[in-house]
């Protein structure tokens, strides 16, 4: 923590007590350079992490609603819970890490398609089909498409190799 009077930026706690209505932690702290005391309190963060939507109104990040999104795309699919988990918690962490604590849903939803487009392309198609909001078979396959480009355009690439 950082001194108030001189701005040194190490010191020790010499008291530390709950408030009364037990919502914070006030601390007394000795600054290690000029030996001069002051108090600090610790709060929990309680602003919540915020998700904007395509129109514009921004709603709580709600890991729940992913999940659930992610479990209907890949119903029936040989992905495990533990893959699942690990796309919330990356999303999660995305909006944990976002300068304004929130998130545009359009970024939410490119990094699901991402992994879901690494993991199982069913499921991927599955995803893109809701959040891309397709509108018609012709749309739905021109994403088939262009899956269908990108594995040979990858199978391609590997047979180079080989040779």
């Amino acid at each position: 923590m950082k001194c108030p009077f001189c701005g040194f930026l190490e010191d020790k706690v010499v008291d530390s007590r709950e408030s009364k209505d037990g919502d914070s932690i006030r601390r007394r702290r000795e600054c290690l350079e000029c030996a001069r005391r002051f108090t600090s309190y610790e709060r929990i963060d309680e602003i919540p992490y915020m998700v904007v939507k395509k129109d514009g109104k921004r709603a709580n990040f709600e890991r729940n609603k992913i999940m659930s999104g992610l479990l209907r795309a890949c119903e029936k699919r040989p992905i495990s819970s533990i893959q699942l988990e690990a796309i919330v918690d990356e999303v999660e962490k995305t909006v944990q890490e976002s300068p304004d604590r929130e998130l545009a849903t359009s970024e939410v939803g490119k990094i699901i398609m991402k992994r879901l487009k690494e993991l199982d392309k069913v499921a991927y198609v599955r995803f893109a089909s809701v959040y891309l909001e397709f509108e018609d078979v012709s749309e739905f396959m021109t994403e088939l498409k262009y899956l269908v480009r990108s594995r040979d355009k990858e199978v391609e690439k590997k047979s180079k190799k080989k040779n």
